[in-house]
């Protein structure tokens, strides 16, 4: 069964989300370290963890596995769902892929070893309408993937 897992911690793109959830009669694991608030929707499960920075990213990265689709900015947590064979998209609608992740995970270490050689801060750029129509559009695209995916019969003979 597919199920979307959300790094819920600051993310941007909750409701578009529970849309894509309802159409598609997904469940969603919104996972945080707390102060969200939750949906009454029934499609919704939300998960506390307990404290600690990679506590919300330990869960998913447990829990996650083949044919599931995490949403995520964090690139390390993105690395190790791809590791447990489940898509990944960031909120801006960019899907991390085996073939990208390496860039990104190298990126990301750039940007921390100029924060400590400079003492400047990196930004991100803002978060736009189109970067949420982006994301709309690669998370419909991945949930029709994904159920096409798991819905072919396995092969004997490949295995």
């Amino acid at each position: 069964m597919l199920d979307v897992f959300v790094d819920g911690d600051a993310c941007p793109v909750k409701g578009e989300v529970e849309r894509v959830a309802d159409r598609h009669g997904l469940i969603v694991y919104i996972v945080t370290n707390g102060g969200v608030r939750p949906s009454a929707n029934p499609r919704i499960r939300h998960v506390i963890v307990t404290a600690g920075a990679d506590a919300a990213d330990d869960w998913i990265a447990e829990h996650i596995g083949p044919f599931d689709i995490a949403i995520t900015a964090d690139i390390p947590l993105a690395s190790r769902c791809l590791k447990q064979q489940a898509s990944v998209i960031g909120p801006a609608g960019k899907k991390f892929t085996e073939d990208t992740i390496g860039m990104a995970l190298g990126m990301r270490d750039l940007h921390r070893h100029l924060r400590e050689a400079t003492g400047q801060q990196t930004f991100n750029p803002g978060f736009t309408k189109q970067d949420r129509s982006r994301f709309l559009g690669a998370l419909e695209n991945e949930v029709q993937s994904m159920k096409r995916r798991s819905a072919k019969p396995v092969n004997p003979e490949q295995e």
